[in-house]
């Protein structure tokens, strides 16, 4: 009997199986289990879908962070940016229209350049594109500092910066000598001025007849382009449509150099949008008697002519004394007379511009600069040198037909922007239009032909 006696505390277990087993689960039990299938298939999935949704969300992220690269390229750029113009990508400044262009800037020792500087009217003179160009490219995106990737090399000498004591104007007469030095100097330590006889090597000749390097044309037109510089591309202010000795070299016409910063202080002291209250304006150099001691005649006679024919109609400001503020001047004028000088440029032609001024270009064949990006026949008016006399005639035709249209033209943003050099490149200005003419003369450099040598043998 004691065998088959079931302990007390065991009975309950006992008959509970027993129960089980003949019965099944209670009903209560099953209801039970049946929740707890479907909460843990409920769990199960809740989970996938939120390690699926963290993923997701994980990754995008990840592919929208720029990487350290991206962030340290960013950081030097905020770090190299000065006051006056903030730095700017390539792809901010448009490298895809410009082919990708590279540009070295050779380091020539400072008695080439900057030695030049202890001049203060170097770097702010109409001559001083030379000085903003230079500056500009050293700070910008489109320089490349390993010269086996560029498409063209900068050669940064400045010319224009010796003044003589006796008149101020300046002297050139040294300028020969000194590209030949520094083109001896490049061609000896390094290999590219040989490699492609200098085709893809630029300068700037920022003065009255460029390339040629003489301020008085019979001159400039005897001595020709230097034969070192024949076979390279010259940046420089003197441009005609006809054949001219001092264009037999591959050149681009760029505009003579005007201050941003004057432009800007006279446009916040002198709002150009105001009273223009001065219908013809000029000042400048205007002789009684064109035929000065050299037996040369100044402005081949149109600025006496000028002066003669219009000095007492009150209509016509003009003045042939130099006056510092002569920027207000312009930007009260509806027109500003642009007549030749010595050469047919004159820096009046960026300033009317910049300050909203009809410019009235008086210098037969000239070739005004950056043709692509300045609508000249939009924006000014042209009169032939014989018809210099007519000129209140022309201008009264004009104002009566036509102004508004041009003064409305005149004020494009882009237009101003394309004539002012800027110390960093800004997209479409005049250093990043000098860079599109550039990269549309691709053909001249050694790089850029291997490149298109190797795509057609590729293709």
């Amino acid at each position: 009997m004691a065998l088959h006696k079931t302990p007390p505390n065991s009975r309950g277990y006992y008959v509970k199986m027993k129960l089980l087993h003949k019965h099944g689960r209670p009903h209560h039990q099953q209801e039970k289990n049946c929740f707890y299938k479907y909460y843990k298939w409920l769990l199960w999935l809740s989970l996938s879908l939120y390690f699926f949704t963290s993923y997701l969300i994980s990754n995008n992220n990840h592919a929208k962070q720029p990487s350290h690269h991206q962030t340290t390229h960013v950081s030097r750029t905020l770090i190299e940016s000065n006051k006056t113009a903030p730095s700017q990508s390539l792809h901010s400044l448009g490298s895809s229209s410009l082919n990708n262009l590279k540009v070295f800037v050779y380091d020539l020792p400072p008695k080439y350049n900057t030695d030049w500087l202890s001049n203060e009217r170097c770097s702010k003179h109409l001559f001083a594109s030379e000085v903003a160009i230079h500056r500009a490219l050293l700070t910008s995106e489109f320089r490349t500092f390993d010269p086996y990737e560029a498409d063209f090399f900068f050669v940064p000498v400045y010319v224009s910066c010796n003044f003589s004591t006796v008149n101020g104007f300046p002297a050139i007469g040294h300028a020969r000598s000194l590209i030949a030095s520094a083109v001896n100097l490049l061609s000896s330590e390094y290999p590219f001025w040989n490699r492609s006889r200098g085709s893809d090597h630029v300068f700037v000749a920022s003065h009255d007849f460029g390339s040629c390097f003489h301020t008085l044309e019979d001159v400039a037109v005897a001595d020709g382009v230097p034969e070192i510089m024949r076979n390279s591309i010259v940046l420089q202010t003197f441009g005609v449509v006809y054949d001219h000795p001092c264009q037999k070299v591959e050149h681009v016409v760029i505009p003579p150099y005007v201050s941003p910063e004057s432009v800007q202080d006279t446009m916040d002291n002198s709002p150009v949008n105001g009273r223009r209250d001065i219908w013809v304006f000029f000042r400048g150099k205007m002789e009684l008697h064109p035929k000065n001691v050299s037996g040369r005649f100044y402005s081949k006679k149109v600025r006496t002519m000028i002066w003669r024919k219009f000095n007492g109609d009150r209509r016509f400001y003009l003045q042939r004394h130099r006056f510092a503020g002569y920027q207000s001047e312009i930007a009260r004028s509806v027109f500003c007379l642009c007549p030749l000088g010595w050469a047919p440029w004159s820096p009046r032609l960026v300033e009317s511009v910049a300050l909203g001024c009809v410019p009235v270009v008086i210098a037969d064949g000239i070739r005004l600069p950056f043709l692509s990006a300045v609508k000249w026949s939009e924006i000014s008016i042209t009169v032939a040198e014989r018809d210099v006399g007519r000129l209140a005639e022309i201008l009264e035709r004009v104002e009566a037909t036509n102004l508004s249209t041009i003064q409305r033209n005149l004020w494009d943003p882009a237009t101003r922007r394309a004539l002012l050099f800027n110390s960093q490149v800004r997209e479409g200005d005049a250093t990043w239009q000098v860079l599109r003419a550039l990269s549309e003369k691709l053909d001249r450099s050694y790089r850029g032909s291997r490149v298109s040598r190797q795509l057609d043998f590729d293709t």
